[in-house]
């Protein structure tokens, strides 16, 4: 037989007596390993929930749009802001209102539509024209009227499931005909998506005087929640959606103090967003109140991403601390075993074991002892996880890296807290050894 026939046959029999000694002293070797699965579980169970809320944060923020670019119009700094101890003090007398000249105009709009044509799907525009409280009969609802373009339904992922979106003649031409809600429909005609659809809308603004509009309902949306309220369910205001044009025509509005770029696919949104922002300050060069500032939503997706990432990192580290209380348990009882077995090691010696096979076989063991506990502790570790992300509300997502790097560290225990007894074992003299009780 060959050096590498010997070596794999040693390595088996190591292996065949590391868990024959496990199973040997099945109480004392759970014992031993139950800090390694703690910590082990812990680390998993941290990271699994940590992706969960990483993945359904991320999943959330692309539906909202993670490639737009919100562009909006931004104070510039004042000479006259004081500064103290490296803060700046901008006080209230400082804050100037935008007037007409100062706002974005749908020409500047089209002209970066026309400047980026293969790195625009889409803009988004929208401009409040007031609230008010619709009324018929008992049944009433609360709305914001708003005047939309023909990417705000993108850019804010808002989806019609009943009758059709506002129409590109609509947009042209500012017909009188709008999308409301699903609760607008629950509230007003009692949930019946056929009645509601073709009728007609009559809404007075707060304020009242001329403000007073009818518009034709010809789609429904699927509203969704913004959080946390105190009011009923029936009291939530629910934006009713019309065209851009009707609006404009109906406030007299001359421009808008932001918009949303829907970037095209494959474009990096965080670059973009400056070529956007180089575009549209040529429109605010000479202007000495205002500027143009951008921000991309991808951005911020990344920065929270990273922020959890490092939370779930030192949670995890923490977690591991107890890893090492189990490594120094490993060692313990890679100690006592040593003691107990004194006349085999000296056995084994007197027939000629080297001292490099008597190490590695209680290594061996140690590795084991911290393999099965690793195994074990993954399994808690991912189970535990799922719990936990399940009663948070989110999607379990395990990460097969940190498993994998578990594992591997486990077995690292196994080695660096096992090498001392093993070593203590494999400088007995034989003689000694076999006359030991």
């Amino acid at each position: 037989m060959n050096e590498r026939g010997v070596v794999n046959v040693l390595f088996l029999e190591n292996l065949l007596l590391a868990f024959t000694s496990l199973l040997t002293n099945k109480m004392r070797s759970l014992l031993t390993m139950l800090g390694i699965i703690i910590g082990i579980g812990s680390v998993i169970a941290i990271v699994t929930v940590g992706n969960s809320l990483t993945n359904s944060i991320t999943s959330e923020m692309s539906d909202m749009g993670a490639n737009n670019i919100t562009v909006g119009i931004q104070q510039r700094e004042s000479e006259d802001e004081s500064y103290e101890s490296g803060m700046r003090f901008a006080g209230l007398n400082n804050y100037k209102v935008p007037t007409d000249e100062d706002m974005i105009t749908g020409d500047m709009i089209r002209e970066l539509i026309d400047e980026f044509p293969d790195k625009i799907e889409g803009v988004s525009v929208d401009t409040s024209l007031g609230e008010a409280k619709v009324e018929s009969g008992r049944n009433y609802a609360n709305i914001e009227l708003i005047g939309v373009s023909p990417g705000y339904f993108k850019a804010n992922n808002v989806k019609v499931t009943a009758g059709k979106e506002l129409s590109s003649k609509a947009y042209e031409d500012g017909k009188g005909v709008c999308i409301v809600s699903d609760r607008f429909v629950s509230n007003m005609f009692d949930g019946d998506n056929d009645k509601a659809i073709g009728h007609e809308v009559e809404i007075e603004l707060n304020g009242g005087g001329h403000k007073y509009y009818v518009f034709t309902i010809v789609g429904i949306y699927e509203y969704e929640s913004q959080g946390f309220s105190m009011t009923s369910e029936k009291d939530i205001q629910t934006p009713i959606y019309i065209p851009l044009n009707t609006a404009l025509s109906k406030n007299h509005k001359k421009g808008f103090y932001s918009f949303t770029v829907i970037t095209a696919p494959g474009i990096d949104s965080d670059e973009f967003a400056l070529d956007v922002k180089g575009f549209m300050n040529r429109y605010y060069h000479n202007n000495r109140n205002f500027t143009i500032t951008t921000f991309s939503l991808a951005s911020m997706v990344s920065a929270m991403t990273s922020m959890l990432g490092t939370v779930s990192t030192a949670i995890s580290v923490i977690a591991a601390i107890s890893l090492v209380v189990g490594g120094i348990g490993v060692m313990n009882i890679m100690l006592v075993s040593i003691s107990e077995r004194t006349k085999e090691i000296g056995t084994r010696k007197a027939l000629g074991a080297t001292n490099g096979s008597i190490r590695a076989q209680f290594i061996m063991e140690a590795i084991a002892l911290c393999l099965v506990g690793g195994v074990l502790g993954i399994i808690v570790g991912i189970l535990g996880g799922a719990a936990g992300a399940k009663a948070m509300g989110y999607a379990a997502s395990p990460s097969p890296g940190s498993i994998v790097a578990a594992l591997l560290f486990s077995m690292a225990v196994g080695v660096f807290f096992g090498f001392y007894p093993a070593n203590k074992a494999a400088k007995m003299n034989p003689i000694d050894a076999l006359r030991y009780e």
